[in-house]
C-alpha cells in the first residue's frame, strides 16, 4: 500500500470515528451478544413458543410445585380439608390467625409466583408487536398470552381483591403501584379473554394440553359472572357446552374401559385426559405430563398430599397360639395410590356430608375407598377388613385412615415397582402391585377445565338470575351422569352448588379461589371445618396484601385489605 492510499484509509477511520462520536448514545449502546435478553432471546418463532411454553410451566408450578405448605393453601382451610399433619397441635397450618397474615411466605409466594404468569404474558405481548413472526403465528402466541395473563388476574383477584394492574413489560424498577378495584381487574381479564378467543382455535384444532378458544370462554364465563353480567355469563357458557366436538363423557372409555370400574372412575385413569388418546371430549384444558421427560419436572404429587399414611398402620393381632403378634396392616401399591403422607385430610362434609344417596357413581367403591382388606401376609390378620372387622380402632383416623379419594391417583410406571431377584414385579396375594416408597405422583395429566364444571358455572349464572328451574336442569346433567338422584328446583340454592361442586370437582378445582369469589369462605369454613374454622374471621374472605410488597412500594400506597395489620 502506497503512502497516498495509507492516508486515504486514516481519514476514512477519522471520518468513520467522528460520525459515530456525533451519536453518542448509539456508540455507547450495549449490544450484549453472550448472554440473552429480551431484544435478542425473542426472535424466532421458536424463541416466543419456548416463552409461551414457560407460561403452561409456570401454571404447573403454581399448582404442584411450590413448597408443600404453599401448594396446598388452594384446599386447606376450607371447606374440603383441612392440615391432617399437625392436627392435634393444631398448629399455624389450621389457624387463620397465624397463616392468614400480612407477613405469611405462602400468601407472599402466591402473589409473586401468580404475577410471574402476568410478567411473562407482557414480556411475550410486547415483544410480539416488534416480531417478524408471521400474523397466523403471532395471533396464537398473543391469544394464548393473554389467556395466561386473564388466568393470573382471575387468581389475584379471586384472592386478594383488587391488585395493580401491570399490562405493559416492566424494563426499569418500579416502586409506585397502586391497587385498581377488584372489578376492575375483572374487566382487564374479560378484555383480555374476549380477545383471545377471537384469536384461537376451536379445541379440535389444537393440541392437547394447548388452550383452545372454548377453554378461553370457560375462563370468560367465569370472570362474567364476577362482574355480575350473568346473561352474558350464560350465553358465552352456552357456547361451550353447544360447541359440537364437546360432550361430557357418559359411557365406559379409555384405558381402562374394560376393567372394573365406571365412566367417573375412567375420567380419572391416566392416559384418558386428552382427546386425541383417549376420545375424553370432556376436557377443556389438561396441564400435560409425562414421566422421565425432564421438561415435566415433578408430577401432581396430589396423592401424596391427600391420600392417607396407610403403609404405617402397625396393628396387634393375637396367633393361632394367643400370643400378640404386631405388623403392619397394608403394602404399599400401585392400586392404593401409591405413598400418600395424610397432609390434606378430606372434611367430614366431604367424605360424608355432601352423599346424599347410595347410587352416586362420583361415591362409588371405584372413586372413594372406604374400607380395604389387610394385605400383609406376616399379619394374622391377613384377608380381614380394616374398617368392618375393627382394625381401624387401633390406629390415628386423622392422619393414618380415612376414605382414599382415588380421582387423584394414577397407573405407577413400571420402573417404580418392586422386582423380585428375576425382574419379575412383586405382587400382594390381591394381585396389586407392590411400590418403592418414592411413588408419590398421580403420573398422569392434570385437569384445569372440564366441561362438567362449565354446566356448573351456568347453573351459578341461572341461579343469580333466580332461575332456578334452569340451574336445576344444568346440575342434573352432571347428576344424571353420575346416576344419581335428580335434585329438586326447590332444594337448589347456592350451598347446594357448591356441594356438588365438591361431588363433581374435589381437589380439581382450586377451591380457594372458587369461595373467596363468591364470598363464602369464611361461613363455610365455620360451618364445615373442624380446626380452621375455630380461627377464621369475616375479613378472611380475601388474603391479605403482602407486607413485603407494601413496605417496598416506596413511591405510591399499596393499600392493606381492612382488617390486616401490617
Amino acid at each position: 500500500m502506497n503512502m497516498k492510499n495509507i492516508y486515504k484509509a486514516c481519514l476514512i477511520a477519522i471520518m468513520s470515528v467522528a460520525m459515530t462520536s456525533c451519536n453518542e448514545s448509539s456508540f455507547l449502546e450495549e449490544k450484549p451478544l453472550s448472554i440473552y435478553t429480551p431484544e435478542n432471546s425473542l426472535v424466532t418463532i421458536q424463541d416466543f413458543q419456548g416463552a409461551v411454553n414457560t407460561l403452561y410451566n409456570q401454571t404447573r408450578f403454581l399448582i404442584h410445585e411450590q413448597t408443600a405448605h404453599e401448594r396446598y393453601m388452594f384446599w386447606y382451610g376450607t371447606d374440603l380439608a383441612f392440615g391432617a399433619a399437625d392436627y392435634y397441635a393444631n398448629s399455624r397450618l389450621n389457624n387463620y390467625e397465624a397463616t392468614m397474615i400480612p407477613t405469611e411466605p405462602g400468601v407472599l409466594n402466591f402473589w409473586r409466583h401468580t404475577y410471574a404468569l402476568v410478567n411473562q404474558s407482557n414480556l411475550i405481548i410486547s415483544r410480539l408487536e416488534k416480531s417478524d413472526v408471521s400474523e397466523a403465528d403471532k395471533n396464537t402466541l398473543k391469544g394464548e398470552a393473554l389467556f395466561f395473563r386473564a388466568f393470573g388476574y382471575r387468581i389475584l383477584a379471586n384472592l386478594f381483591g383488587g391488585v395493580p394492574l401491570i399490562l405493559e413489560e416492566i424494563t426499569t424498577p418500579k416502586r409506585d403501584f397502586v391497587r385498581a378495584t377488584r372489578e376492575e381487574v375483572y374487566q382487564q381479564a374479560k378484555k383480555d379473554l374476549t380477545e383471545s378467543a377471537s384469536l384461537l382455535a376451536d379445541i379440535n384444532r389444537v393440541k392437547d394440553g394447548k388452550i383452545s378458544k372454548q377453554a378461553v370462554q370457560h375462563l370468560l364465563g367465569e370472570i362474567q359472572i364476577s362482574l355480575g353480567e350473568y346473561d352474558e355469563a350464560i350465553t358465552t357458557l352456552s357456547s361451550v357446552i353447544d360447541y359440537p366436538e364437546m360432550a361430557l363423557m357418559t359411557e365406559r372409555f379409555g384405558t381402562k374401559k374394560d376393567e372394573p370400574g365406571d365412566v367417573c372412575s375412567d375420567l380419572h385413569k391416566t392416559g384418558n385426559q386428552n382427546r386425541s388418546t383417549s376420545g375424553n371430549k370432556e376436557t377443556l384444558w389438561a396441564l400435560q405430563y409425562d414421566h422421565l421427560n425432564p421438561a415435566s419436572k415433578n408430577g401432581d404429587e396430589r396423592p401424596r398430599m391427600i391420600l392417607p399414611y396407610y403403609n404405617a398402620i402397625n396393628i396387634t393381632v393375637k396367633d393361632a397360639t394367643g400370643k400378640d403378634v404386631t405388623t403392619a396392616a397394608f403394602n404399599l401399591t400401585a392400586e392404593k395410590g401409591g405413598r400418600g403422607i395424610g397432609w390434606a385430610q378430606p372434611t367430614w362434609h366431604m367424605t360424608n356430608g355432601v352423599w346424599t344417596d347410595d347410587t352416586d357413581l362420583r361415591n362409588s367403591s371405584y372413586n372413594i375407598v372406604r374400607d380395604m382388606k389387610i394385605d400383609n401376609e406376616k399379619s394374622p390378620a391377613f384377608g380381614k377388613w380394616f374398617v368392618a372387622d375393627g382394625f381401624v380402632s387401633q390406629t390415628d383416623t386423622i392422619r393414618m385412615w380415612y376414605p382414599f379419594f382415588m380421582k387423584v391417583t394414577g397407573d405407577v410406571p413400571e420402573d417404580l415397582w418392586e422386582k423380585d431377584g428375576s425382574g419379575n414385579p412383586k405382587m400382594t396375594k390381591f394381585g396389586e402391585h407392590i411400590v418403592l416408597s418414592a411413588t408419590t405422583s398421580s403420573y398422569r395429566d392434570t385437569y384445569m377445565f372440564r366441561l362438567a364444571e362449565t354446566y356448573l358455572l351456568r347453573a351459578e349464572a341461572y341461579l343469580a338470575k333466580t332461575d332456578r328451574e334452569k340451574a336445576t336442569a344444568d346440575i342434573n346433567v352432571i347428576r344424571a351422569r353420575a346416576h344419581a338422584k335428580l335434585a329438586k328446583s326447590s332444594e337448589v340454592d347456592i350451598d347446594y352448588l357448591l356441594d356438588e361442586r365438591l361431588r363433581e370437582l374435589s381437589f380439581e378445582e382450586l377451591r380457594m379461589c372458587t369461595l373467596c369469589r363468591m364470598g363464602k369462605l369464611v361461613e363455610r369454613d365455620r360451618k364445615y371445618n373442624p380446626l380452621s374454622g375455630k380461627t377464621i374471621r369475616d375479613f378472611h374472605n380475601l388474603w391479605p396484601i403482602p407486607f413485603s410488597e407494601i413496605e417496598s412500594n416506596v413511591f405510591a400506597v399499596l393499600e392493606q385489605n381492612p382488617g390486616y395489620v401490617n
